[in-house]
């Protein structure tokens, strides 16, 4: 039996349309003139870079019993110092990382240490990436944060499983491939949230 062509798709409705609004044209044409001279960011809203302040937050006091959990009389501040912070997504020559004491950490780590903010993130510029589940280098793109911008030192935080090895592995090779002598550091975080060294 051969196939039909579907009907019915496209329709065609005929109506007045308004009139010919000259100073309407004007005022939108203006608009986009001046929307067109800020800045434009194109891509995913959420990887939009952003700086944050962290020095005037003030810290609340709440409790949430009715959803099952409780916060801590003092809640703890976020020390996240800018976005985004996946490796993939930042920007190479983004202006926070000018002067920068720069943190690499292994996405698990915040999760398995429980004062990674104060302990490794307060004062640094943190990016994260997970070697294992991006199957990806960092190398590279790490050379060229390292080479292209001010570091001041570089600190790693790696879990302890194999698969942490690679994030480690980046981190060095980026810092030789840079050609800069940096200060670094490697901390590993054992699974059960303790610094191992």
């Amino acid at each position: 039996m051969p196939a039909q062509c579907p009907t019915g798709a496209i329709s065609f409705v005929e109506r007045e349309a308004a009139a010919y609004d000259e100073a309407a044209v004007l005022a939108n044409k203006a608009a986009k003139e001046q929307a067109a001279a800020k800045p434009h960011f194109s891509g995913c809203p959420g990887s939009m870079m952003r700086q944050f302040n962290r020095n005037s937050q003030v810290n609340a006091e709440t409790e949430d019993s009715a959803a099952g959990y409780t916060v801590s009389p003092v809640a703890p501040e976020s020390q996240l110092a800018q976005w985004p912070c996946q490796i993939k997504l930042v920007p190479v020559n983004a202006p926070y990382f000018d002067g920068a004491k720069l943190l690499i950490a292994a996405d698990c780590t915040a999760y398995a240490y429980a004062n990674m903010h104060q302990d490794f993130m307060k004062g640094r510029i943190t990016i994260i990436g997970c070697p294992k589940l991006d199957d990806v280098d960092y190398s590279e793109k790490l050379t060229q944060i390292i080479s292209n911008n001010n570091i001041q030192s570089v600190t790693i935080v790696r879990m302890e499983v194999p698969c942490c090895g690679g994030l480690e592995y980046a981190a060095k090779t980026a810092l030789q491939n840079s050609g800069k002598f940096i200060p670094w550091q490697v901390v590993t975080i054992s699974i059960d949230g303790k610094i191992l060294d």
